[in-house]
């Protein structure tokens, strides 16, 4: 096979720590194939994840002590699935397909999968996914895996409890799974909050929340007193600022935060998690409201308890889940970009190539 025949994305250049990302920080290039050692596999990339921590690793101070910064001219990379096309190890064979965390954005990639120092790299479930890759870098990923453990570990949820349950970024990857466990779990009140009409609607109507507020046209405040008359009990927060120190105004005593995500402020230059205004403070304070950092990592021993769920849930019917597909691995920057802005309803996925 031609050198040509194999392309990466590359980072090259840095937006700066309070700059927006754009496609020129990425670079789309032809690279060559990779030469396939023993304990390696090669695999072609299937479909790869887009996420909003990514944002962080574009920084050469990530802010975390769990996850590396990019370097300059490197080949990105993130979650991905892909299937093996060749293999020098031996617990891997042609044919099979596999996701990791640590998936480059390269067509064609050598990957150490033994030794010291391997990649981490797990065997997908064909009968779980039917085919659909995608579902594990979504659903069955660590989007659906952070929404489901977060609310089991950080929630707090009373079965049958009439508890209300607000979700900020409501119509993304782990928001509109989020709501839709918390329903299953027992609130009667889900309030989702969003930044456009269409989200609002599709959340409403397909996903079953109670209510949606557009943050962008809505005084959030104001909307809160109205959807939650008795206060919130639990706030799945995905984006910090000036609508998660609204929602805490409205949250009832001795009620959580579940801290999974602060988009909002992930193109500033502050530590994470972010700080926060006395006010908002004193609330919390005040009305022993634990906010606690929620870290899905922690929890990988639970991973296969929370898949089997989430699988049980989505083939009654009882969850639904929506993607946004960019095609082909050079309208990966797009895709980024895109998600960063709230471009994406569901989960943000770049769809590379067919097995």
């Amino acid at each position: 096979m031609a050198a040509s025949s194999n392309k990466r994305v590359c980072l090259a250049s840095r937006p700066g720590a309070n700059g927006i990302p754009t496609v020129e920080n990425f670079r789309v290039e032809d690279c060559p194939m990779p030469e396939v050692e023993d304990g390696q596999i090669l695999i072609k990339l299937l479909c790869l994840s887009v996420d909003p921590y990514m944002r962080c690793r574009m920084n050469i101070d990530t802010g975390t002590d769990y996850m590396s910064p990019w370097k300059l001219d490197d080949t990105i990379e993130g979650g991905g699935v892909g299937v093996v096309v060749k293999s020098r190890s031996a617990g891997y064979s042609k044919g099979e397909v596999i996701e990791s965390f640590h998936l480059p954005w390269q067509l064609y990639a050598a990957l150490d999968v033994q030794g010291f120092n391997c990649l981490i790299v797990n065997k997908v479930d064909v009968a779980l996914v039917k085919k659909h890759w995608s579902l594990m870098l979504g659903l069955y990923g660590i989007s659906g895996i952070t929404s489901y453990l977060g609310i089991k570990e950080k929630g707090h949820v009373a079965p049958d409890g009439s508890q209300t349950f607000v979700v900020s970024a409501a119509a993304g990857s782990c928001g509109s799974l989020a709501g839709q466990i918390a329903r299953l779990e027992g609130c009667t009140n889900v309030v989702g909050i969003c930044g456009s009409e269409e989200k609002c609607t599709y959340i409403t109507q397909e996903l079953g929340f109670s209510h949606a507020i557009n943050y962008k046209t809505e005084d959030v405040g104001e909307r809160m007193r109205e959807c939650c008359p008795r206060g919130v009990h639990v706030y799945f927060d995905n984006v910090g600022g000036a609508v998660s120190d609204a929602v805490i105004q409205q949250m009832t005593p001795d009620s959580h935060v579940i801290l999974c995500g602060q988009i909002s402020v992930y193109n500033t230059d502050v530590p994470y998690p972010p700080p926060i205004p006395a006010e908002t403070e004193q609330v919390l304070t005040e009305r022993n409201v634990t906010r606690d950092r929620f870290l899905v990592l922690n929890h990988v021993d639970k991973f296969p308890d929370a898949v089997q769920q989430l699988c049980a849930w989505y083939r009654k019917g009882e969850i639904k889940y929506k993607e946004t597909v960019a095609e082909g691995l050079e309208n990966a920057p797009f895709a980024f970009v895109s998600m960063m802005t709230g471009g994406n309803v569901g989960k943000q996925i770049v769809r590379v190539a067919d097995l």
